[in-house]
């Protein structure tokens, strides 16, 4: 089954498999790919919360986005898969919050702006 997640302009792709436990993101292992511990932790937090680290194999193909948005997108694409494989753990899960898409997106850039919101400097003189 291939499950997708996404945070800011990342999508993820997940595919659980019952097994030993191998994660590939892209090819590569989870310390590879995102390189800081945090990342992969915060990534891969659905499979610690639900105790099955070891039990299912996960192959993850993510795009978009910058590494912190990727990281959030196969935390939200894994949460949804265990809770699609085993239902039981769908209150775990929820409760934790990482079911629901994080709606946080970049604010569009405005005209007669500098930055998102910040304007011209005031000249009085």
């Amino acid at each position: 089954m291939n499950i997708s997640g996404s945070r800011k302009r990342a999508v993820a792709r997940v595919t659980l498999r019952r097994g030993s436990g191998r994660i590939f993101i892209n090819g590569k292992s989870p310390q590879e790919y995102f390189k800081k511990e945090h990342l992969v932790q915060w990534a891969l937090e659905p499979l610690d919360v639900t105790d099955l680290r070891n039990v299912v194999d996960v192959k993850v193909r993510v795009e978009g986005g910058g590494v912190s948005g990727q990281s959030g997108a196969v935390r939200h694409a894994l949460a949804r898969a265990i809770a699609l494989l085993d239902p039981s753990k769908r209150p775990v899960l929820r409760k934790m919050g990482m079911l629901t898409r994080d709606p946080r997106e970049k604010e569009r850039m405005k005209y007669g702006k500098t930055k998102r919101r910040r304007a011209w400097q005031y000249t009085k003189r």
